[in-house]
């Protein structure tokens, strides 16, 4: 637990500093350097037993996560047009989609050759800094280089109750998404779902978070940022609702759709800071992409004591309130669109 915390710390809340200094001005070399870090600290990562040395390795590697993220959905801004939203949304689908892949490609790996096949994991981490070394070359980026017109401090304070409020719907809606996929599987089991079946649910509310999350950013293009944020944060509580009240095929699907509700929000927040603090990208990538999920994430751990004290059912429908809550903080959000 502690070594997952001193990962999500380093890679999550630590973002918005380097999204300050890739403002300030714009150290593409973050995206490839920070990977390669990254890769090769975590594939050692198997060759030691040394609980320290493993917490220092997963600090350390979190600070290539941190590096990476804020410049790259700066460069994402940089090509994407008029359709901003749907391609911070096809930015953020595919790392989902390689989150999902991981365990995948490692774990039969690591079970038929054990930790020490790790350092291999090198390999392809290298060969995808090289092609982000490419791709950081591109004339496009080079052109739109900029920096920060006003302070970084300045312009906080200046848009402060605005951020704030998109903060605490990412941490809202990060809360909601990352304890239910810790405390899902235990509420159906207590529900004498089998284990297999309630993890096949589970990764089929993934599979449709992560298409919600494209759809979520086309529609935001087309119809406005706060309408999407407004209308997806609302469905999302009903629908899981619907979902626990139901059985079967039918209840599955309302699963699905509860899903891609609550991530079709993903890419806007992310285009809603970076509209709020136009000239200050790298900080509201890191700021939403970062902070504010890293800020949700580790609130598991209170819902954890929940759990423990009121048991899974009370904790559950606790949890899919939320995005209700973090609707209502959507209809304060001016200047998004």
């Amino acid at each position: 637990g502690f070594l997952v915390a001193a990962f999500t710390i380093s890679s999550s809340l630590l973002q918005p500093l380097f999204g300050i200094l890739s403002d300030r001005k714009s150290y593409r070399w973050l995206i490839f350097c920070g990977t390669a870090w990254m890769t090769i600290l975590l594939s050692l990562m198997g060759l030691t037993h040394n609980y320290l040395l493993l917490f220092t390795l997963a600090i350390l590697a979190g600070l290539g996560t941190a590096a990476f993220h804020p410049q790259a959905s700066k460069m994402v801004a940089q090509c994407s047009g008029s359709q901003k939203s749907f391609a911070q949304a096809v930015f953020i689908a595919a790392g989902n989609v390689g989150w999902a892949l991981t365990p995948l490609c490692f774990v039969p790996l690591v079970n038929h050759y054990g930790m020490s096949v790790s350092p291999y994991f090198i390999i392809p981490g290298l060969f995808i800094s090289l092609l982000l070394w490419i791709i950081s070359r591109n004339r496009t980026f080079t052109v739109t280089e900029s920096k920060a017109k006003a302070p970084i401090w300045s312009t906080l304070k200046e848009h402060r109750h605005e951020l704030t409020r998109i903060l605490l719907i990412v941490a809202l809606r990060s809360l909601t998404y990352s304890s239910l996929i810790a405390f899902l599987p235990l509420y159906l089991k207590e529900h004498h779902v089998p284990l297999v079946t309630s993890s096949r649910m589970l990764s089929f509310m993934l599979f449709t978070g992560s298409i919600g999350g494209l759809v979520g950013g086309f529609l935001a293009d087309k119809y406005g940022r706060r309408l999407v944020l407004i209308t997806s944060l609302t469905l999302t509580t009903p629908l899981y609702i619907l979902f626990l009240i139901t059985q079967g095929w039918v209840s599955i699907f309302f699963l699905g759709i509860a899903g891609a509700c609550l991530l079709a929000t993903f890419s806007v927040t992310v285009t809603a800071a970076h509209k709020v603090i136009r000239n200050n990208a790298g900080l509201a990538s890191g700021l939403t992409l970062g902070f504010g999920q890293g800020i949700g994430g580790l609130g598991v751990g209170i819902m954890g004591i929940v759990a423990d004290t009121a048991g899974f059912d009370i904790t559950i429908y606790c949890l899919i309130a939320l995005p209700l809550l973090a609707s209502l903080l959507c209809i304060r959000l001016k200047d998004i669109d």
